[in-house]
């Protein structure tokens, strides 16, 4: 019997965003949110990187999609596991600005019906996604690479600004955080 180990009561993720401490320095994750679409004990952990944008709509990366419906749709780097999978999301917001009703993986035809019914739905393409096998996440976590936020309809409409929005939500929660988010990529070069 091993009661070196404090309890901690399981917790679903699903819904949460991840944001990678300042110290993480895996080029995969430095500097990203992620949001968690799925996560258990049993399955591992699913999610997609909010903030890095290729710099193309979906028109611009195929020609099938040019001057149709879903040719301006955004294109964003999911993360690094089946990263040449094209993910289809689409959401749209409650009441509540921490709540939403979300439809992830979904196919093109899917998407244009949502946006048919209610033209508040926003539409995203990610190419890839991240990926945790179970128990990989909770040990990244107890390593302190991540710090866990809830959702917030604010990063949604910042998902372009790269950078400087995980910089603000991270550097915003403590000192010591602002310091680690703000310091210099490379301070020897100063």
């Amino acid at each position: 019997m091993n009661l070196t180990h404090r309890y901690k009561p399981q917790t679903c993720l699903s819904g949460s965003i991840l944001l990678s401490h300042p110290n993480l320095k895996d080029p995969n994750f430095s500097q990203t949110i992620v949001f968690l679409s799925a996560h258990s004990e049993d399955q591992g952990t699913l999610g997609v990187i909010l903030n890095r944008p290729i710099g193309q709509a979906l028109g611009e990366m195929d020609d099938q999609f040019k001057g149709g419906s879903f040719s301006d749709v955004p294109v964003f780097e999911g993360g690094p596991v089946e990263n040449e999978k094209l993910i289809v999301a689409a959401w749209e917001w409650l009441e509540s600005p921490n709540s939403f009703k979300l439809y992830f993986g979904i196919d093109l035809e899917k998407a244009e019906s949502l946006k048919s019914e209610n033209e508040q739905v926003q539409i995203a393409c990610f190419l890839g996604h991240s990926g945790w096998s179970p128990g990989q996440l909770e040990n990244e976590l107890d390593e302190e690479a991540w710090l866990v936020s809830s959702l917030d309809h604010d990063l949604f409409l910042k998902m372009h600004k790269k950078r400087e929005t995980w910089k603000k939500i991270v550097g915003g929660m403590s000192d010591e955080l602002h310091l680690l988010a703000y310091a210099p990529e490379s301070p020897w070069l100063n």
